[in-house]
C-alpha cells in the first residue's frame, strides 16, 4: 500500500523518509518550489505534486498531513471527501468545531482518521496501559507528568500547546476515561501574551487525578511520569525509555511500606516507523487507530478549555 505525504518540511522530511523506508512512500506534496525541488532530487522516483488535487485524482488511498497545523482542515477534509484515509498531525485542526466537523466526515463515509500522536507509540506506553489494566499496582489514584527543559520559546503558543499535548493525550489513553474537570495555571515571564510555565490538573471519575508540568525555562531536561497506586507506584523515564517499579504505599494504618523496587521495562522502538505501521495496518484491515479521530477530538476539547480557563 502506498501513501502520500503532504509537507516535506522539517517534520514532514521524516514521515517521507520513514514511509519511503517501508516501501510505503506513494507521493509528496509540497507547496514551496523550492522544498519541492530539493524534495525531488533525493526521490527521483517517487512523484512530487504542489497541490491536494492530484493526490485525490490518484489511485492512492491514504495521506500523511504534516502541513503547518492552519492548513490541517482544509487538506484533511478534501482528502475525506475524496474517498482517502488520512493521518493528520497533531494538532489535528485550531479549534474543537473543525476536529468534529473532521470526525464526522470520517465515519459518515467510512474512512480511517488517525492522529499523530507520537507517544502513543512508544513501547514503554503501551506497557503502561497493559500494566494499568492488570492492576499491577492496584487501583490508579494519579499520573504525574513532567516535561522541563531550556526549550526554544514561541512567540503564539503556549508551552502546553507546544510541548503537552502529547502528555494530554497519553494521560487520557492510560486512563482511557474523559476528565470532568480541570484547572490551569501558567506563568508569563518571558512576554506578556505567552505562559512559558503552566501546570494542567485534570480531574477523572472515581477520584483519579492527573497534573501537568510543562516548562521551557527550567534549567535540565526531564521527561516522565509517576503513577500511584494502592499497592505500589510505576516511574517512567522517558528520556532512558525505564520503567520502574517501586514497591511502596502507605497502608490503612499510616504506615510506611517499602518492599523495595526493579526496572519492570526496558528499551525502545522508533515510535514515528511503528505510528505509521500502525496507521497503514489500520488502513489495510479498517480497523480504528489508537489515536483515532475521537480520541484526537477528545485531546482537542481539553486543550480548548485550558484557553478558557487561562484567559480568566
Amino acid at each position: 500500500m502506498k501513501v502520500a505525504v503532504f509537507g516535506a518540511g522539517a517534520w514532514g522530511k521524516n514521515h517521507i523518509k520513514t514511509l519511503n523506508s517501508l516501501d510505503a512512500l506513494g507521493a509528496i506534496v509540497e507547496v514551496n518550489p523550492s522544498a519541492r525541488n530539493d524534495i525531488t532530487k533525493i526521490y527521483t522516483d517517487v512523484p512530487v505534486f504542489e497541490s491536494v488535487d492530484e493526490i485525490i485524482k490518484s489511485d492512492i488511498p491514504a495521506a500523511v498531513i504534516a502541513t503547518t497545523a492552519t492548513t490541517h482542515f482544509d487538506i484533511a477534509k478534501k482528502l475525506l471527501l475524496a474517498g482517502k484515509d488520512v493521518f493528520v498531525e497533531k494538532p489535528m485542526t485550531l479549534n474543537v468545531l473543525d476536529a468534529e466537523e473532521l470526525v464526522d466526515l470520517a465515519e459518515t463515509n467510512g474512512r480511517i482518521l488517525m492522529v499523530g500522536h507520537l507517544l502513543l507509540h512508544q513501547p514503554a506506553i503501551q506497557w503502561l496501559r497493559r500494566a494499568l489494566i492488570s492492576d499491577i499496582i492496584g487501583k490508579l489514584h494519579s499520573i504525574h507528568q513532567h516535561r522541563l527543559g531550556l526549550g526554544r520559546a514561541r512567540t503564539a503558543e503556549n508551552v502546553l500547546w507546544s510541548l503537552g499535548v502529547h502528555d494530554v493525550a497519553v494521560v487520557l489513553y492510560l486512563i482511557g476515561r474523559r476528565p470532568i474537570n480541570l484547572e490551569v495555571h501558567g506563568h508569563r515571564i518571558l512576554q506578556t501574551n505567552v505562559e512559558d510555565d503552566i501546570y494542567l490538573h485534570l480531574i477523572f471519575p472515581d477520584g483519579v487525578y492527573s497534573h501537568l508540568h510543562c516548562s521551557w525555562l527550567w534549567p535540565r531536561k526531564d521527561r516522565g511520569m509517576v503513577i500511584v497506586g494502592t499497592t505500589g507506584m510505576l516511574e517512567y523515564n522517558e528520556v532512558d525509555q525505564v520503567v520502574t517499579l517501586h514497591k511502596k504505599r502507605i497502608d490503612q494504618e499510616l504506615k510506611n511500606v517499602d518492599d523495595g523496587c526493579e526496572v519492570v521495562f526496558e528499551g525502545s522502538g522508533e515510535p514515528l516507523k511503528l505510528e505509521l505501521q500502525h496507521f497503514i495496518e489500520c488502513v489495510e484491515k479498517r480497523k480504528a487507530p489508537i489515536s483515532d479521530g475521537r480520541s484526537g477530538l477528545e485531546v482537542m476539547q481539553v486543550m480548548q478549555q485550558t484557553v478558557r480557563r487561562m484567559t480568566l
